[in-house]
Protein backbone atom coordinates (compact mmCIF):
# COMPACT_ATOMS: atom_id res chain seq x y z
CA UNK A 1 0.00 0.00 0.00
CA UNK A 2 1.51 3.56 -1.00
CA UNK A 3 2.06 5.66 1.96
CA UNK A 4 0.42 8.61 0.35
CA UNK A 5 -3.02 6.36 -0.05
CA UNK A 6 -3.85 5.48 3.58
CA UNK A 7 -7.68 6.59 3.80
CA UNK A 8 -8.52 7.29 7.95
CA UNK A 9 -11.90 7.57 9.51
CA UNK A 10 -11.66 9.22 12.89
CA UNK A 11 -14.07 8.06 15.52
CA UNK A 12 -14.89 10.26 18.26
CA UNK A 13 -18.46 9.69 19.74
CA UNK A 14 -17.97 11.63 23.02
CA UNK A 15 -19.66 15.16 24.15
CA UNK A 16 -17.59 17.69 25.56
CA UNK A 17 -14.07 17.89 27.41
CA UNK A 18 -10.59 17.91 26.44
CA UNK A 19 -11.44 14.75 24.22
CA UNK A 20 -13.73 16.98 21.97
CA UNK A 21 -11.00 19.85 22.18
CA UNK A 22 -8.33 17.03 21.18
CA UNK A 23 -10.14 15.57 18.16
CA UNK A 24 -11.32 18.84 16.51
CA UNK A 25 -7.74 20.11 16.72
CA UNK A 26 -6.56 16.87 15.04
CA UNK A 27 -9.25 17.07 12.47
CA UNK A 28 -8.27 20.41 11.45
CA UNK A 29 -4.81 19.00 10.66
CA UNK A 30 -5.82 15.74 8.83
CA UNK A 31 -8.80 17.03 6.93
CA UNK A 32 -6.33 18.46 3.94
CA UNK A 33 -5.33 15.75 3.22
CA UNK A 34 -8.30 13.48 3.57
CA UNK A 35 -10.39 12.75 6.22
CA UNK A 36 -13.84 10.99 6.90
CA UNK A 37 -15.85 11.76 10.29
CA UNK A 38 -17.82 9.83 12.67
CA UNK A 39 -19.30 12.18 15.48
CA UNK A 40 -21.90 11.74 18.18
CA UNK A 41 -24.44 14.57 17.29
CA UNK A 42 -24.78 15.42 20.66
CA UNK A 43 -21.01 16.92 20.95
CA UNK A 44 -20.27 20.40 22.04
CA UNK A 45 -18.30 21.28 19.14
CA UNK A 46 -20.60 20.03 16.46
CA UNK A 47 -20.86 22.98 14.48
CA UNK A 48 -16.56 23.58 14.28
CA UNK A 49 -16.92 19.54 13.08
CA UNK A 50 -19.61 20.53 10.71
CA UNK A 51 -17.66 23.26 9.14
CA UNK A 52 -14.70 20.66 7.96
CA UNK A 53 -14.00 19.47 4.39
CA UNK A 54 -14.78 16.15 5.48
CA UNK A 55 -17.32 13.40 5.15
CA UNK A 56 -19.42 12.90 8.19
CA UNK A 57 -21.30 10.27 9.99
CA UNK A 58 -23.23 11.97 13.05
CA UNK A 59 -24.69 9.14 15.38
CA UNK A 60 -26.96 9.54 18.60
CA UNK A 61 -25.05 8.73 21.40
CA UNK A 62 -26.53 9.34 24.94
CA UNK A 63 -26.30 11.89 28.13
CA UNK A 64 -27.42 10.14 30.79
CA UNK A 65 -27.08 6.78 32.33
CA UNK A 66 -30.08 5.32 30.92
CA UNK A 67 -29.94 6.14 27.87
CA UNK A 68 -26.00 4.44 27.99
CA UNK A 69 -27.64 1.12 29.47
CA UNK A 70 -31.07 1.63 26.72
CA UNK A 71 -28.31 2.20 24.19
CA UNK A 72 -26.90 -1.22 24.35
CA UNK A 73 -30.12 -2.48 22.37
CA UNK A 74 -28.56 -0.17 19.41
CA UNK A 75 -25.60 -0.94 18.84
CA UNK A 76 -25.79 -3.40 16.28
CA UNK A 77 -27.23 -1.17 13.81
CA UNK A 78 -24.90 1.47 15.30
CA UNK A 79 -21.83 -0.81 14.29
CA UNK A 80 -23.37 -2.22 10.60
CA UNK A 81 -23.65 1.66 10.23
CA UNK A 82 -20.36 2.40 10.96
CA UNK A 83 -19.02 -0.36 9.15
CA UNK A 84 -20.99 0.79 5.98
CA UNK A 85 -19.73 4.66 6.52
CA UNK A 86 -16.42 2.94 6.84
CA UNK A 87 -16.88 1.08 3.55
CA UNK A 88 -18.17 3.99 1.62
CA UNK A 89 -15.53 6.07 2.36
CA UNK A 90 -12.93 3.45 1.29
CA UNK A 91 -11.56 4.10 4.87
CA UNK A 92 -7.96 1.97 5.71
CA UNK A 93 -7.53 3.07 9.32
CA UNK A 94 -9.99 3.80 11.38
CA UNK A 95 -8.61 6.37 14.24
CA UNK A 96 -10.57 6.74 17.52
CA UNK A 97 -9.77 9.91 19.62
CA UNK A 98 -10.54 9.22 22.69
CA UNK A 99 -12.18 5.26 23.46
CA UNK A 100 -15.91 5.33 24.75
CA UNK A 101 -18.15 3.24 26.77
CA UNK A 102 -19.50 1.63 23.51
CA UNK A 103 -15.82 1.43 21.58
CA UNK A 104 -15.01 -2.12 23.17
CA UNK A 105 -18.62 -3.72 21.86
CA UNK A 106 -17.75 -2.30 18.10
CA UNK A 107 -14.13 -2.95 17.51
CA UNK A 108 -14.03 -6.85 16.55
CA UNK A 109 -16.81 -6.23 14.04
CA UNK A 110 -14.37 -3.23 12.56
CA UNK A 111 -11.80 -5.91 12.08
CA UNK A 112 -13.75 -8.51 11.04
CA UNK A 113 -15.00 -6.37 7.75
CA UNK A 114 -11.20 -5.52 6.84
CA UNK A 115 -10.62 -2.46 8.97
CA UNK A 116 -7.52 -1.57 10.59
CA UNK A 117 -8.07 -0.39 14.33
CA UNK A 118 -6.16 2.13 15.55
CA UNK A 119 -6.94 4.02 18.88
CA UNK A 120 -4.96 6.70 20.64
CA UNK A 121 -4.64 5.85 23.97
CA UNK A 122 -5.05 8.59 26.74
CA UNK A 123 -4.66 6.42 29.70
CA UNK A 124 -3.80 2.67 30.35
CA UNK A 125 -4.94 2.62 33.62
CA UNK A 126 -7.81 3.68 35.64
CA UNK A 127 -6.79 7.35 37.98
CA UNK A 128 -6.63 6.60 42.01
CA UNK A 129 -9.82 7.49 43.27
CA UNK A 130 -12.01 7.19 39.62
CA UNK A 131 -14.56 4.41 40.14
CA UNK A 132 -13.92 1.96 36.88
CA UNK A 133 -14.59 -1.31 37.45
CA UNK A 134 -14.44 -2.62 33.65
CA UNK A 135 -11.50 -0.22 32.82
CA UNK A 136 -8.86 -2.73 32.30
CA UNK A 137 -11.51 -4.83 30.43
CA UNK A 138 -12.59 -2.28 28.06
CA UNK A 139 -8.85 -1.38 27.30
CA UNK A 140 -7.83 -4.95 26.75
CA UNK A 141 -10.86 -5.55 24.34
CA UNK A 142 -9.72 -2.17 22.26
CA UNK A 143 -5.94 -3.20 22.04
CA UNK A 144 -7.17 -6.82 21.34
CA UNK A 145 -8.77 -5.59 18.42
CA UNK A 146 -6.02 -3.03 17.51
CA UNK A 147 -3.37 -2.99 14.75
CA UNK A 148 -1.24 -0.16 16.09
CA UNK A 149 -1.80 2.33 18.87
CA UNK A 150 -1.12 5.65 19.14
CA UNK A 151 0.37 7.27 22.81
CA UNK A 152 0.62 10.41 24.15
CA UNK A 153 3.81 9.92 26.65
CA UNK A 154 6.33 7.23 27.33
CA UNK A 155 4.33 6.25 30.33
CA UNK A 156 1.60 5.47 28.75
CA UNK A 157 3.00 3.73 26.11
CA UNK A 158 5.24 1.20 28.90
CA UNK A 159 1.53 0.26 30.28
CA UNK A 160 0.24 -0.56 27.06
CA UNK A 161 3.09 -3.10 26.27
CA UNK A 162 2.62 -4.52 29.37
CA UNK A 163 -0.89 -5.44 28.15
CA UNK A 164 -0.19 -5.92 24.69
CA UNK A 165 3.89 -6.72 24.22
CA UNK A 166 3.70 -7.13 20.41
CA UNK A 167 1.72 -3.90 19.80
CA UNK A 168 3.30 -1.30 17.42
CA UNK A 169 3.54 1.91 19.01
CA UNK A 170 3.23 5.35 17.57
CA UNK A 171 4.58 8.49 19.85
CA UNK A 172 2.80 11.29 19.41
CA UNK A 173 2.91 14.58 21.94
CA UNK A 174 -0.10 16.02 23.54
CA UNK A 175 -0.48 19.10 21.14
CA UNK A 176 -1.94 22.46 22.88
CA UNK A 177 -6.04 22.04 21.94
CA UNK A 178 -7.26 25.64 21.67
CA UNK A 179 -10.16 25.47 20.01
CA UNK A 180 -10.96 29.02 19.95
CA UNK A 181 -6.95 30.29 19.79
CA UNK A 182 -4.21 31.69 22.53
CA UNK A 183 -4.68 34.67 24.28
CA UNK A 184 -2.34 37.50 25.55
CA UNK A 185 -2.22 36.48 29.53
CA UNK A 186 -3.45 38.54 32.12
CA UNK A 187 -2.10 36.80 35.32
CA UNK A 188 -4.71 37.91 38.26
CA UNK A 189 -3.30 35.10 40.38
CA UNK A 190 0.36 33.78 41.19
CA UNK A 191 -1.04 30.08 40.43
CA UNK A 192 -3.72 28.19 39.05
CA UNK A 193 -4.57 24.25 39.53
CA UNK A 194 -7.00 24.03 36.47
CA UNK A 195 -9.16 20.99 35.90
CA UNK A 196 -11.06 18.35 37.26
CA UNK A 197 -10.62 18.51 41.00
CA UNK A 198 -9.79 14.97 41.54
CA UNK A 199 -8.16 12.70 44.32
CA UNK A 200 -5.20 11.63 42.18
CA UNK A 201 -4.87 15.59 41.34
CA UNK A 202 -3.06 15.62 44.89
CA UNK A 203 -5.04 18.81 45.63
CA UNK A 204 -3.96 17.82 49.49
CA UNK A 205 -0.47 17.81 48.28
CA UNK A 206 -1.46 21.63 47.32
CA UNK A 207 -2.86 22.34 50.63
CA UNK A 208 -0.01 21.19 52.70
CA UNK A 209 2.36 23.06 50.07
CA UNK A 210 0.69 26.44 50.45
CA UNK A 211 0.42 26.20 53.74
CA UNK A 212 4.53 26.48 54.07
CA UNK A 213 4.07 28.67 51.13
CA UNK A 214 2.49 31.34 52.87
CA UNK A 215 3.94 31.49 55.65
CA UNK A 216 7.34 32.73 53.79
CA UNK A 217 5.25 34.74 51.59
CA UNK A 218 1.51 35.87 52.59
CA UNK A 219 1.02 37.81 49.73
CA UNK A 220 1.02 35.05 47.54
CA UNK A 221 -2.31 34.40 45.82
CA UNK A 222 -3.60 30.83 44.34
CA UNK A 223 -6.76 29.75 42.18
CA UNK A 224 -8.37 26.54 42.02
CA UNK A 225 -10.90 26.18 39.38
CA UNK A 226 -12.45 23.15 38.11
CA UNK A 227 -15.15 20.79 38.42
CA UNK A 228 -15.32 18.70 41.66
CA UNK A 229 -15.93 18.44 45.36
CA UNK A 230 -12.76 20.08 46.88
CA UNK A 231 -13.37 19.44 50.31
CA UNK A 232 -13.73 15.52 49.27
CA UNK A 233 -9.95 15.55 48.23
CA UNK A 234 -8.90 18.34 50.59
CA UNK A 235 -10.67 19.78 53.29
CA UNK A 236 -9.30 23.37 54.18
CA UNK A 237 -7.41 24.33 51.49
CA UNK A 238 -10.13 26.76 50.71
CA UNK A 239 -9.86 28.46 54.18
CA UNK A 240 -6.20 29.17 53.66
CA UNK A 241 -4.94 32.77 53.09
CA UNK A 242 -4.72 33.57 49.76
CA UNK A 243 -6.99 31.09 48.10
CA UNK A 244 -9.87 31.22 45.41
CA UNK A 245 -11.86 28.24 44.49
CA UNK A 246 -14.38 28.46 41.45
CA UNK A 247 -15.81 24.53 41.37
CA UNK A 248 -17.49 24.42 37.92
CA UNK A 249 -17.08 23.51 34.49
CA UNK A 250 -15.03 26.06 31.65
CA UNK A 251 -16.36 26.06 28.49
CA UNK A 252 -14.34 25.87 25.32
CA UNK A 253 -14.49 29.70 24.90
CA UNK A 254 -13.29 30.59 28.07
CA UNK A 255 -10.69 27.89 28.47
CA UNK A 256 -7.53 30.24 26.42
CA UNK A 257 -8.53 33.26 29.12
CA UNK A 258 -8.67 30.96 32.34
CA UNK A 259 -5.54 29.41 31.83
CA UNK A 260 -3.83 32.42 31.37
CA UNK A 261 -5.36 34.41 34.76
CA UNK A 262 -2.38 33.31 36.90
CA UNK A 263 1.82 33.62 36.25
CA UNK A 264 2.25 29.59 36.64
CA UNK A 265 0.21 26.77 36.39
CA UNK A 266 0.75 23.83 39.30
CA UNK A 267 0.07 20.17 38.82
CA UNK A 268 0.70 18.75 42.38
CA UNK A 269 -0.33 15.19 41.13
CA UNK A 270 0.16 11.91 42.67
CA UNK A 271 -0.37 10.10 39.46
CA UNK A 272 -0.80 11.00 35.65
CA UNK A 273 -0.85 9.47 32.46
CA UNK A 274 -0.03 13.33 30.38
CA UNK A 275 -1.71 16.30 31.22
CA UNK A 276 -3.82 18.29 28.56
CA UNK A 277 -3.94 21.90 30.29
CA UNK A 278 0.01 22.09 30.25
CA UNK A 279 0.15 22.36 26.41
CA UNK A 280 -2.27 25.00 26.53
CA UNK A 281 0.04 26.87 29.25
CA UNK A 282 3.10 26.86 27.29
CA UNK A 283 1.51 27.67 24.33
CA UNK A 284 0.56 31.19 26.23
CA UNK A 285 3.94 31.32 28.35
CA UNK A 286 2.88 30.37 31.07
CA UNK A 287 5.20 28.51 32.91
CA UNK A 288 4.48 25.29 34.74
CA UNK A 289 5.45 24.05 38.84
CA UNK A 290 4.56 19.76 38.77
CA UNK A 291 5.33 16.61 40.19
CA UNK A 292 8.07 14.19 38.59
CA UNK A 293 4.91 11.58 38.30
CA UNK A 294 3.79 9.69 34.96
CA UNK A 295 4.27 11.59 31.68
CA UNK A 296 4.82 15.05 33.10
CA UNK A 297 8.44 15.37 33.52
CA UNK A 298 8.44 14.02 29.47
CA UNK A 299 5.96 17.52 28.82
CA UNK A 300 7.89 19.76 31.12
CA UNK A 301 11.42 20.79 30.13
CA UNK A 302 12.83 21.10 33.96
CA UNK A 303 14.50 24.57 34.41
CA UNK A 304 13.53 25.89 31.12
CA UNK A 305 9.79 26.05 30.85
CA UNK A 306 8.79 24.83 34.40
CA UNK A 307 10.17 23.06 37.46
CA UNK A 308 9.50 19.58 38.32
CA UNK A 309 9.52 18.49 41.99
CA UNK A 310 9.12 15.37 43.77
CA UNK A 311 5.64 14.42 45.30
CA UNK A 312 6.46 16.25 48.66
CA UNK A 313 4.33 19.36 50.22
CA UNK A 314 7.87 20.83 50.88
CA UNK A 315 9.49 20.16 47.89
CA UNK A 316 6.40 21.45 46.10
CA UNK A 317 6.39 24.92 48.88
CA UNK A 318 9.66 25.27 47.60
CA UNK A 319 9.69 25.27 43.95
CA UNK A 320 6.20 27.46 44.13
CA UNK A 321 8.32 29.69 46.10
CA UNK A 322 11.46 30.00 43.39
CA UNK A 323 8.51 31.06 40.79
CA UNK A 324 7.69 33.61 42.54
CA UNK A 325 11.13 34.83 41.40
CA UNK A 326 10.46 37.54 38.65
CA UNK A 327 13.76 36.99 37.03
CA UNK A 328 13.45 32.94 36.70
CA UNK A 329 9.89 33.41 35.70
CA UNK A 330 10.81 35.56 33.21
CA UNK A 331 13.05 33.06 31.75
CA UNK A 332 10.85 29.90 31.92
CA UNK A 333 8.32 32.09 30.14
CA UNK A 334 10.29 32.55 27.55
CA UNK A 335 10.76 28.67 27.55
CA UNK A 336 7.19 28.19 27.62
CA UNK A 337 6.32 30.31 24.25
CA UNK A 338 8.98 28.45 22.87
CA UNK A 339 8.21 24.93 23.37
CA UNK A 340 4.28 26.74 23.06
CA UNK A 341 5.06 27.17 19.48
CA UNK A 342 5.98 23.20 18.48
CA UNK A 343 2.85 22.15 20.93
CA UNK A 344 0.75 24.51 18.64
CA UNK A 345 1.62 22.76 15.00
CA UNK A 346 -0.88 20.33 14.74
CA UNK A 347 -0.14 19.92 10.72
CA UNK A 348 3.36 18.65 11.78
CA UNK A 349 1.40 16.35 14.58
CA UNK A 350 -0.93 14.98 11.78
CA UNK A 351 2.05 14.39 9.35
CA UNK A 352 3.67 12.62 12.28
CA UNK A 353 0.51 10.63 12.49
CA UNK A 354 0.64 9.61 9.21
CA UNK A 355 3.87 9.00 8.64
CA UNK A 356 3.55 6.54 11.96
CA UNK A 357 0.40 4.86 10.56
CA UNK A 358 1.84 4.45 7.20
CA UNK A 359 4.72 2.66 8.59
CA UNK A 360 2.36 -0.03 10.52
CA UNK A 361 0.43 -0.36 7.73
CA UNK A 362 3.05 -1.38 5.16
CA UNK A 363 4.36 -4.04 6.94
Amino acid sequence: MERSSIRLLLWYWGRRGGGAQYTLSLAEALAPNGLALTLSSQNALISAFRELPAPRQEVSTYSGSAGFVGGFARLPRLGAELRRFAREQGTDVVLSSMAHLWTPFLVKGLVRAGLAYVPIIHDAAPHPGDTDFFFEWRLRKELSAARAAVVLSESVGEQVLRLRPDLPLIHLPIGAHLPHGTVTPVPRWDFLFFGRIRTYKGLDLLRDAWRALSAEHPSATLRVLGDGNLDSCAPGLADLPGVTVEQRWVADDQLASEVASAHALVLPYREASQSGVVPIALAQGIPVVATAIGGLPGQIDHGRNGLIVSPDAMALAAAMGKMLDLTLRSHLSTGAREEGVKLLDWHGQAASLREGLSRVMSV
